[in-house]
């Protein structure tokens, strides 16, 4: 949207145009969508004021869509995805061949009823997420918005705006006074909460009304959509004045979807949004926890091949051996547990529940259910450093003047020097006798402070708001101070602190709009400075710049500030500069350099020439501007350098020394000089204080490198501090062997990165992770929306990786072996009943035995396992040293899966040789007596391997055994409801259950007494 004019009555808002939210539009397949409707690749376009129907091509609609299917294709999609899968697969072809009869083997609901249960849960769950979607899609393309017409002001839906529309936009944020401009945020593009000032097109700012724009002639020329929201190329053309006007159009006029807006004109809509440009999909992340369990079922697959393959082998591939392979894989396909997923799926949304609900850590968002057992098992941790480790809050702390410095301690004499400017009698005491020299130095100081204090106050972006006692004058609110009102923070945050500074020494800001910046000195005298020209502060040059007309004395001054790395060659010589930054970024300062340069009329009249007709070019606009800028920024004279610092987060220490305890190596990224990475990394204990740390000097080439890697490797147990230069040619070369050595390293600070201060550049380091989590700063939601997990404050880290995280993988270990225990115990009494009966494909459990033993009968209990915890919370965070046990995956590795295969095996033959030992008559009395035994063995190992009983754990007990008690009145067909009554049956299925669990009790006892976990000695 191109900014016109901003009715006095109207305000601005942040609602901006529709769509506003930075969302994925029509699905991944967005351009093939465009060019299959006409619409072809994006292209540049001239859009007329007022006159949509004036198009020259055609557009996509402004409508969102978050949607994955739609009415036709939601089944279809949502079983596709399931059955691309091969177990699910699997199992849906086991289904698909009872209908053959000589494969059948039981009733068809014996496979489908699981199947079913298992795509319900699922079909269940997308259809509420769909739901979801589409409702806030329709909330969102059904805002409605004022359009500007010939007929006036007209209410429109969001998705019914067009192209060449002029939309007013009429929610409140802080207007920039009686200018036509007003101010935005693009927080939900780049993260950025700060408000930045945008621009009218001047010559429409001299139109009587809004209405008027309708009655001009003029159109807007706008480059092809593309994904960069710092830029914007474009021109204004007003065809019906004499000469014809054309005005250059750059990002200062533009107004994103998702922003504030004022009235305006809309040159793109739907998925030509670059907020929606901007969007990607991001990856679909697979936790480590679910990529062993299906490196556990492939080999649960091989091993139900293997037993099918005996069975038929046993009976010398006799008749249609090759039929009775396919019946046998159908009899032991419970060796793999369709219910593991399911099962873990539910895990996985109770724990995201739990961490949601702690009280310890509020405001903790999980976007991502499906990897909380990923917070257990996490080895390296990459932060950024600005809102993350640090507020975000910018205190001054030093002015270095290059002769002296003033710190926190000294500021009083900043302001002396400050008021003996500006009043005719000095506070300082007379001069005495002798003392001349004195007082030049003095009044030379004096100028050089006051120099460095003005260039302060005027060289921002910074616009000072009063609406806290409602003055809205610009003469008025030169009355009041800068106390009485909040300024409003540009790109960036020390700029705040720098102009909260100058006013405590002196010289306050109390009045700025678009041309012009006053100034009230102690004198309470207002100072007024027009603005010639703005050069705002990117993320590629590193500096900004104001030139300002003194209009008391008509001096023109170019005033810059910036990094020390881009000013070194700006400023002239000196020898100092260098030297002084390097001290000040030791401290763990922010350092900018503040210079100036005085300009002739005639220099800037020529300067100006040259910018506008720079400005005013549509192809490589921005290298054009930027050679002109840069011919001004030569030989400017230092002012000074001003140090502020950006304060720890509470407890930041305390939990890097808990994250380091517990294993988990910290790698910090930062965009500050090395000293100041180096100097944080100490403060915030990121290294300890024994610990040497190895500075990987800059290196430019291949050779270089390779001398700096072998003085690296001779170093051991230290912590790594290299810069991104650096690091960019490490891995160029030596990819390997740098990531080989930086691993090994207890903590690495990588300095000099190309960050930006708006928790954004986070985004793509979250996507790429293996778990990302978000701290919500004041630099911006950005970070926090794209992760995995969200948290407000870094110190809540330590307890969502030490409890929860530690939590959720110990109880996905013990649900997921408890499930393949429970599915190999009854293949086991299978494998063992075809055995004795001459190797026969014949089941031995049909109907409704083998849907219940897996669901009413024991699901309940085996699920409880997400309820159990080994220690209490307090003792995981007080002894971080418990994490270290899960980063070598000991709750779940082949050792324990081989374990509680021999448990299965062991468990599943003992009960079915027993029930044939014991059983007298009657086959159904094996049924009966194995049938019971399992449903009781498997109730016990439950409670065998819980650690910390939870009542509802005891409830899921009972209420499956009282569940199978009542349902054995109904299961006539299957078991001898009088055989179960009498004292025989009791004793028979009691010696058995004891045979399978008593050992199992044994064995654990033992190893508790003589070799216990190391969580079992604290709680002992």
């Amino acid at each position: 949207m191109v900014c016109f004019q901003l009715a006095a009555s109207q305000g601005a808002g942040r609602a901006g145009l529709p769509p506003s939210q930075p969302v994925c539009v029509l699905g991944p397949r967005c351009s093939e969508w465009l060019r299959c409707c006409g619409g072809g690749e994006p292209r540049p376009r001239t859009v007329w004021l007022g006159h949509p129907e004036k198009r020259d091509q055609r557009y996509p609609r402004n409508v969102i869509n978050n949607q994955k299917y739609n009415f036709f294709t939601f089944l279809p999609g949502v079983l596709f995805n399931q059955f691309k899968y091969f177990f699910n697969l699997y199992f849906l072809l086991l289904a698909c061949s009872q209908f053959v009869p000589e494969m059948r083997l039981g009733a068809l609901y014996t496979y489908w009823v699981p199947l079913g249960f298992v795509l319900a849960v699922t079909i269940i769950r997308e259809a509420v997420e769909e739901i979801r979607c589409y409702t806030r899609d329709k909330e969102v393309n059904a805002q409605v918005y004022s359009r500007l017409t010939a007929r006036g002001t007209v209410k429109v839906k969001s998705s019914s705006i067009q192209v060449g529309d002029l939309i007013i936009v009429e929610k409140r944020a802080p207007p920039l006074l009686s200018t036509g401009s007003c101010f935005l945020r693009t927080d939900q593009l780049d993260g950025e909460t700060d408000w930045k000032l945008r621009l009218p097109v001047a010559c429409t700012q001299r139109l009587p009304t809004a209405a008027d724009l309708l009655q001009i002639r003029s159109y807007v020329y706008a480059e092809e959509p593309n994904i960069d929201i710092h830029n914007f190329v474009g021109t204004f053309t007003r065809e019906d004045s004499d000469p014809p006007i054309s005005e250059s159009l750059s990002i200062e006029n533009a107004l994103w979807a998702g922003t504030v807006t004022a009235s305006g004109t809309c040159p793109r809509r739907g998925i030509e949004l670059r907020s929606v440009m901007n969007t990607s999909n991001p990856r679909s992340k697979i936790g480590l926890f679910d990529l062993e369990v299906n490196c556990l079922t492939k080999i649960l697959f091989g091993a139900l091949v293997v037993v099918s393959l005996v069975m038929v082998a046993l009976q010398h591939f006799a008749g249609r051996w090759y039929l009775q392979i396919l019946r046998f894989l159908l009899l032991f396909s419970n060796i793999i547990p369709i219910s593991l997923r399911v099962n873990l799926d539910m895990g996985k949304i109770v724990y995201s529940w739990v961490i949601r609900r702690d009280s310890k850590i509020p405001g903790t968002v999980v976007r991502s259910s499906t990897i909380p057992e990923q917070l257990g098992r996490i080895s390296y941790l990459l932060t950024d450093k600005t809102g993350t480790l640090t507020q975000n809050e910018m205190v001054f702390k030093r002015l270095h003047l290059g002769t002296v410095a003033y710190g926190l301690d000294s500021m009083d004499e900043v302001q002396s020097h400050i008021f003996s400017i500006y009043t005719q009698q000095p506070q300082d005491p007379p001069a005495q006798k002798g003392s001349a020299p004195t007082t030049k130095v003095r009044r030379t100081m004096s100028s050089r402070v006051h120099e460095a204090v003005k260039a302060i106050a005027l060289c921002h972006n910074v616009t000072p708001v009063y609406e806290s006692n409602g003055v809205t004058d610009q003469a008025e609110a030169e009355k009041h101070s800068l106390g009485s009102a909040h300024p409003l923070p540009p790109l960036l945050c020390p700029q705040v602190a720098l102009v909260q500074w100058t006013e405590s020494v002196g010289l306050t800001l109390v009045g700025r709009d678009q041309s012009s910046v006053q100034l009230r000195t102690p004198g309470d005298q207002i100072l007024n400075f027009t603005i010639l020209q703005l050069f705002p502060f990117t993320y590629e040059s590193k500096r900004m710049g104001i030139i300002v007309r003194d209009e008391s004395t008509g001096e023109i001054t170019f005033y810059m500030k910036g990094a020390d790395v881009v000013m070194a060659g700006i400023v002239q010589y000196n020898d100092w500069l260098e030297e002084e930054c390097g001290n000040m970024a030791r401290e763990g300062l922010r350092v900018l350099v503040v210079a100036k340069k005085s300009l002739a009329e005639e220099q800037y009249q020529d300067f100006e020439a040259r910018y506008v007709q720079a400005k005013l070019s549509v192809h490589d606009r921005s290298l054009k501007v930027a050679t002109v800028i840069e011919s001004l920024e030569m030989e400017m004279e230092l002012l000074c350098l001003t140090g502020v610092e950006d304060q720890l987060q509470a407890d930041v220490r305390p939990t890097l020394e808990t994250l380091r305890n517990a294993g988990i190596k910290v790698w910090m990224l930062t965009g500050d000089k090395l000293e100041t990475a180096t100097c944080t990394a100490k403060n915030a204990h990121l290294v300890t204080r024994n610990q040497d740390i190895h500075i990987f000097r800059l290196v430019t080439n291949r050779g270089e490198a390779h001398l700096e890697l072998n003085a690296f490797r001779r170093k051991h147990d230290c912590a790594l501090v290299i810069s991104g230069d650096s690091l960019e040619v490490c891995l160029k070369y030596y990819e390997y062997e740098f990531m080989e050595l930086a691993c090994q390293c207890p903590a690495v600070v990588c300095c000099r990165c190309v960050t930006r201060c708006d928790g954004g550049n986070d985004v793509s380091m979250i996507q790429e992770s293996d778990c990302g989590v978000g701290v919500e700063g004041k630099e911006g939601k950005q970070a926090s929306l794209a992760a995995d997990f969200s948290i407000t404050q870094f110190r809540h880290l330590g307890r969502l990786l030490m409890v929860h995280g530690r939590n959720s993988y110990k109880r996905s270990a013990a649900l997921s072996q408890f499930v393949i225990h429970r599915s190999l115990c009854i293949s086991a009494m299978q494998a063992v009943f075809s055995s004795v009966f001459y190797f026969a494909s014949v089941p031995l459990y049909q109907g409704f035995l083998i849907i219940g033993y897996s669901t009413i009968y024991t699901m309940f209990p085996v699920f409880s396992l997400v309820l159990d915890k080994d220690v209490k919370s307090e003792v995981a965070m007080l002894y971080p040293e418990l994490y270290k046990d899960l980063l070598k995956g000991r709750p779940l590795s082949y050792k324990t899966f081989l374990i509680w295969v021999l448990i299965s095996i062991y468990q599943g033959s003992t009960i079915m040789y027993g029930a044939l030992l014991l059983f007298e008559s009657e086959f159904v009395h094996i049924v009966a007596i194995s049938f019971t035994s399992l449903i009781l063995t498997e109730l016990l190992m439950v409670a065998l391997t819980i650690q910390s009983w939870h009542w509802l754990m005891t409830v899921a007990e009972l209420l499956s055994l009282a569940c199978y008690i009542a349902s054995l009145v109904f299961l006539h067909e299957f078991i001898d409801v009088y055989f179960i009554a009498t004292l025989s049956f009791l004793w028979k299925v009691s010696v058995i259950t004891l045979v399978s669990c008593l050992p199992l009790y044994v064995l654990k006892y033992l190893r508790r007494r003589f070799s216990p976990p190391s969580y079992s000695k604290l709680t002992s």
